[in-house]
């Protein structure tokens, strides 16, 4: 599965008005990335681990001759690990690092849903979890269809240790 990022369509507007988010499945949940943070959907590549780096930093790959970081997101959010299978891939995202430059990454996630527009009316704040629950690198809570899907701030995931 591969799709690059001039086959998939930018964001329409400012940080979480109207937009289209990709969305995809994490331990059974549904989470949503902004659609111009993503360079590219690639199925699993031979994953080169590298030592003394986080359980969640799986390893670095070689794309087409650039060496990237690779992120097992479901590590990242402590869920229990999970063997890959067929429908899982790697999305390849381009974040903003602390002195403005660009960075890539790849991150590792069980299945990729769709691309969706989500206004400004189905996305709602994140409520007030205690003092002691991080919650901002959540942009949002996108309601529909039944259900909920975090929309996730991908530059503060990736910042922070």
């Amino acid at each position: 599965m591969l799709v690059k990022r001039g086959d998939v369509p930018e964001a329409e507007s400012g940080r979480i008005g109207a937009e289209k988010f990709l969305t995809f499945k994490l331990a059974g949940q549904e989470y949503g990335l902004e659609i111009h943070k993503v360079r590219e959907i690639i199925g699993l590549h031979d994953i080169t681990f590298v030592p003394q780096t986080p359980e969640y930093v799986k390893g670095v790959i070689n794309l087409r001759g650039k060496v990237i970081p690779v992120i097992d997101l479901r590590l990242r959010f402590g869920f229990p690990p999970e063997s890959y299978h067929e429908r899982t891939c790697i999305i390849v995202v381009e974040t903003d690092t602390h002195d403005d430059q660009r960075e890539v990454n790849g991150l590792v996630v069980d299945a990729v849903s769709e691309v969706l527009n989500i206004d400004s009316g189905q996305i709602e704040a994140t409520p007030p979890m205690g003092s002691e629950i991080k919650t901002d690198y959540i942009l949002g809570l996108a309601k529909g269809q039944g259900t909920v899907r975090i929309l996730l701030d991908i530059d503060r995931i990736l910042k922070e240790n």
